[in-house]
């Protein structure tokens, strides 16, 4: 240090602390200006709440509350359905086939005939058929008359025991053709086998028929079949009914009960549906095959359910939710859903009966919301907006 440098440092101690200040200086001014920055955020942060807060309570004091309807919940009983399309089916189809061959002589219905069991249909020539019995007939005779001539000269031991038997084979098989042609010509009068209606008459006078030829189809209608396609995921709790509703709209809305006879054991078309067959008694007649019929298929029925009309449940984000009141304040409230049954939906966890759901209205409130309730109702029927 030289001798100038000495002469600069201070001597008294207001001296250093001057020097010091002169040489803080810049710092010191950072910081008062850091201060006083922080100091104006501070009150600008506190002065921004204070409005935002009397922004709230102003909007709070000038909104009215929310007009809502109550449903106070009582329990109910609710099903468990499903309602499905149909088609009548006759009871049998029968297509009649021809027998014997031969031109047709006789027709003595027509198609939507009414016929019994037994009754002559139709008739096919049976000249030929007659000769030919006649014929087997008197065959028949000679061998019988043939056989017990030899089985006294058999008694005479005139002839041997071959001769005899040999007569009394020929005597069956005369026999046998005899019973052959009278079933050809009994065959020429067409009768019906079974009591139905006459859907389609395909026997006309003059008509050549071979064997196998189509005659006639007939309907048995006196009782008939309800078809239902049932959906594979319903297939189980249909397994366990017994009787189904039915509802036939071309007989003025027609209300029948059909007994389960049949339920399919593999599905019958692509989209997986099984075929339900219900007996319904039709001895009137006025059910007739083809028409569409809907079928009510109670599947369940619960007893003292607690439900809400669907509309009334909240989803958003995989939460399903109802709004109940309380006091005039409105609280969320997380529900799970049962079955449905029109538009109303089983609640089976969430509810009580005696609770007060907010039906109408719901859209608009939140969580804590203050509402005006209009009215209370105990049935969701009465419901007018």
């Amino acid at each position: 240090m030289n001798e100038q440098d000495r002469t600069r440092i201070p001597k008294t101690m207001r001296a250093k602390i001057l020097m010091l200040a002169w040489r803080n200086l810049p710092r010191l001014a950072l910081l008062c200006i850091f201060l006083v920055i922080l100091s104006l955020a501070g009150k600008c942060s506190s002065e921004k709440t204070r409005l935002e807060q009397e922004k709230a309570a102003s909007q709070a004091r000038s909104e009215k509350p929310i007009n809502t309807v109550l449903l106070e919940l009582q329990p109910v009983t609710i099903q468990d359905a499903i309602n499905l399309p149909g088609i009548i089916e006759p009871w049998t189809r029968l297509e009649l086939m021809a027998k014997v061959a031969g031109s047709i002589s006789e027709v003595l219905v027509q198609e939507g005939s009414v016929v019994s069991k037994g009754d002559v249909l139709a008739g096919i020539e049976s000249d030929d058929y007659r000769i030919a019995l006649d014929s087997a007939r008197a065959a028949y005779k000679r061998a019988r008359s043939d056989y017990e001539r030899k089985k006294v000269m058999l008694g005479k031991k005139v002839i041997p025991v071959a001769d005899l038997e040999m007569s009394e084979t020929q005597m069956l098989t005369a026999k046998a053709a005899m019973e052959d042609a009278e079933l050809k010509l009994s065959r020429c009068t067409i009768t019906a086998p079974m009591s139905g209606v006459i859907r389609r008459l395909d026997a006309k006078i003059g008509l050549f028929l071979s064997i196998g030829d189509p005659i006639a189809e007939i309907l048995q209608i006196d009782r008939v079949k309800a078809v239902v396609g049932i959906p594979e995921s319903d297939v189980d709790a249909v397994r366990k009914i017994s009787d189904v509703n039915l509802t036939i709209q071309a007989l003025n809305n027609l209300e029948v009960k059909g007994k389960k006879y049949f339920l399919s054991p593999a599905p019958e078309t692509t989209a997986r549906l099984y075929r339900l067959e219900l007996e319904i008694d039709n001895r009137n007649g006025a059910i007739l095959p083809g028409m569409f019929f809907r079928a009510h298929v109670l599947k369940n029925t619960v007893e003292n359910a607690i439900t809400v009309p669907i509309y009334s449940v909240i989803t958003r984000n995989n939460e399903q939710f109802v709004f109940v009141a309380e006091d005039q304040i409105v609280h969320k409230r997380p529900v799970k859903l049962g079955i449905l049954e029109k538009w109303q939906v089983q609640i089976t966890e969430g509810l009580q009966a005696g609770e007060k759901v907010v039906v109408e209205g719901h859209r608009d409130v939140e969580d804590g919301q203050q509402v005006n309730v209009i009215k209370t109702i105990s049935d969701p029927g009465s419901l007018q907006l």
